[in-house]
C-alpha cells in the first residue's frame, strides 16, 4: 500500500502513528487483530519494522553493524548474534546491494548509500509488516528500481505487507495495490491505482490546473 500527498499532509504522521513513536489522537491501531497498545516493545519489533525520514546517529558503528541492530528483537538480554541472524544480515546486505561498503563507518557514507543501510536493517529484522517513509529518498534511479524490486519480493514472497510513503507518483503507481491520498491530515480519497492515479484525483490532491498537469503527466 502507497500512501501519497502533498508535503505537511500527514503522511509521516500516520506511518509514525501507527509505528507507536507517536501517541494516537484517535482510531484503533490493530496488529494482527491485536490493540498496538496491548503489543509490548518487543514484541511490536518482532511484528513492525519502520524506516522513517529521520537521520539516525551510529556514532563509531560500521554499516553492518547498524544493519545487525535490527536483529536485536530476536537476540535475546545478551545481543549475541546466532548462526541465523548473521544469515538474516548477509541476505539484507545482498538485497540491497551495501555489501561493497558494509565494513565501512556509517558516518562516513552518503545519503543515498545510509538509505540502502537502513532499509537492510528494516529488511533483516525479518517483520510481517514494513512501514517505510520515503524509502526512495537520497536514491539514484538504479537504486531506486532495486529497491522496489526488492519491495516487490518480499511482499510477494514473504507475504509481508508494505506501507510505503513516497513523492514519487510513477513509482507509486507501479508498485502499488492500493493507494491512501492524505490531505490537511484527513483521507482525501483510496483506492486501487486506476482509480487514484488520474487527472481529477491528482489535480484535486495537489491542488494543480489541469493545463499544468497536462505538461508532466501522461495516463
Amino acid at each position: 500500500m502507497t500512501v501519497i500527498g502533498p508535503n505537511g499532509s500527514g503522511k509521516s504522521t500516520l506511518l509514525k502513528t501507527l509505528a507507536g513513536t507517536l501517541k494516537k489522537r484517535g482510531g484503533t491501531v490493530l496488529i494482527n487483530g491485536r490493540g498496538a497498545e496491548r503489543i509490548t516493545p518487543n514484541e511490536r519489533a518482532k511484528q513492525l519494522a519502520v524506516m522513517l525520514t529521520e537521520r539516525v546517529g551510529a556514532e563509531l558503528m560500521t554499516c553492518r553493524e547498524v544493519v545487525e541492530t535490527g536483529r536485536y528483537p530476536h537476540t535475546g538480554r545478551l545481543g549475541r548474534l546466532t548462526q541465523n541472524d548473521k544469515r538474516a544480515v548477509d541476505k539484507a546486505i545482498f538485497a540491497t546491494e551495501t555489501a561493497d561498503f558494509a565494513d565501512t563507518d556509517f558516518s562516513q557514507i552518503s545519503d543515498g548509500q545510509r538509505q540502502r543501510v537502513m532499509l537492510a536493517k528494516a529488511i533483516c529484522q525479518e517483520p510481517k509488516i514494513l512501514l517505510l517513509d520515503e524509502p526512495t529518498s537520497y536514491l539514484d534511479i538504479h537504486h531506486k528500481i532495486a529497491f522496489l524490486e526488492t519491495l516487490r519480493a518480499l511482499v510477494n514472497d514473504e507475504k509481508i505487507a508494505a506501507v510505503v510513503s513516497i513523492h514519487e507518483l510513477d513509482m507509486a503507481r507501479i508498485i502499488s495495490d492500493y493507494t491512501i491520498c492524505i490531505k490537511n491530515g484527513g483521507i482525501f480519497k483510496a483506492g486501487a491505482p486506476p482509480d487514484i492515479f488520474t487527472p481529477d484525483v491528482l489535480c484535486g490532491l495537489f491542488g494543480l490546473p489541469r493545463d499544468l498537469y497536462a505538461q508532466y503527466f501522461k495516463n
